[in-house]
């Protein structure tokens, strides 16, 4: 903090009003003097000048007083304040005026509440994060960890067994792989280094892609991937056709993971405003709780509290669709009830349909 005086916001509202309450008795004082003991002056404007130059010295003497008695426990309180936070004191000018370091202090207050409830939080979630994280790295390392130590203490030496471990061990690994691949992408979508390549294709062709994709693992349930309608014509979108692939296909993975024996994966394509259309990817499956659905696009969260991980996965699907989906600077969308099912939707940039007109010009 500066300690310049320049910096300092004079306030001379406690003097003016003392000084002004000190005339006014004297002044109360002088008239009854004046009519009890039949006191005279000379002229009229001597009693003026008396109560003028009373006020002058009134407030000159308690602006000073002021300024070096309370201004000095002011700048004090100004300066340990802002060893807290230096951005929300540093050059801001000192005032005197009660009132103005009130509402200055109440401010400050209120902000440093919310910014540590808000900190709170963050450290709650992080702690969560490196515990999760930990979690899921800690399963598939512990797995090659101990398929390596059985075969380095003889295993290998059976042909049939050594095959066996390594492709177990081969699958944590991949595991493994498959976990820092999806956290490599999410750290490029969120300092934006990830580049997208934006043209023209057909949502429609690709929803079916995605569907042929996991048709045999949704088989596995006996579950249907369906679209709401049948789509005679092709709906052209404008975005990253790789990128959407992948949001729909985790959306889908995830509706097969939590969906019901002999369910439904149903996706929707409507028209929305502004050339927009709005993706519905909706299942009848076991659905979310209330207090998950905000959290459900943090890294490595899972509705199941368990710590189970019998559903396989990265835990990261959810927050790689939330930065694809922000990197096409679009929305993502929620809807679910326990017992009845989820939907997720997004929405997407929609090329609009032109019909070219070709004039035809006849020469005459």
């Amino acid at each position: 903090m500066s300690n310049n005086s320049s910096n300092t916001k004079r306030s001379y509202r406690f003097a003016l009003r003392s000084s002004l309450f000190i005339t006014i008795v004297f002044g109360l004082l002088l008239l009854l003097f004046h009519f009890l003991f039949e006191l005279e002056f000379k002229k009229w404007w001597h009693e003026l000048i008396m109560v003028l130059l009373l006020f002058s010295s009134s407030f000159i003497i308690i602006q000073y007083r002021v300024q070096r008695f309370i201004y000095r426990r002011i700048k004090k309180i100004y300066e340990d304040v802002s060893l807290l936070e230096t951005s929300n004191f540093t050059d801001r000018e000192i005032a005197t005026d009660m009132r103005t370091l009130t509402q200055q202090v109440e401010r400050f207050a209120k902000d440093k509440k919310i910014e540590i409830e808000t900190l709170k939080v963050r450290e709650t979630y992080r702690k969560e994060f490196l515990g999760n994280i930990s979690h899921e790295l800690k399963t598939p390392l512990f797995t090659v960890q101990g398929y390596i130590d059985t075969l380095l203490d003889g295993a290998h030496k059976d042909k049939v067994i050594r095959k066996k471990y390594l492709q177990r061990a081969q699958k944590g690994v991949d595991r493994l792989t498959y976990i820092v691949k999806d956290m490599d992408m999410i750290t490029k979508l969120e300092v934006g280094d990830m580049s997208l390549e934006i043209l023209e294709f057909d949502i429609v062709e690709l929803v079916q892609q995605v569907f042929d994709q996991f048709e045999m693992k949704a088989s596995k349930k006996n579950i249907s991937l369906t679209f709401d309608m049948d789509y005679k014509e092709p709906i052209i979108v404008f975005a990253d056709q790789e990128r959407i692939q992948q949001v729909i296909a985790n959306l889908v993975v995830n509706s097969i993971k939590y969906g019901k024996q002999n369910g439904t994966t149903e996706i929707a394509i409507e028209d929305l405003i502004n050339n927009k259309v709005i993706v519905r990817v909706t299942d009848n499956g076991e659905g979310i709780k209330k207090e998950f659905i905000p959290r459900l696009f943090e890294r490595f969260f899972r509705v199941d509290q368990s710590g189970s991980r019998r559903e396989g996965g990265s835990g990261l699907g959810l927050a790689i669709v939330k930065h694809i989906i922000e990197a096409h600077n679009e929305s993502i969308y929620v809807d679910s009830e326990p017992g009845i099912g989820s939907e997720f939707s997004f929405t997407l940039e929609k090329v609009s349909d032109k019909i070219s007109e070709i004039e035809v010009v006849v020469e005459e």
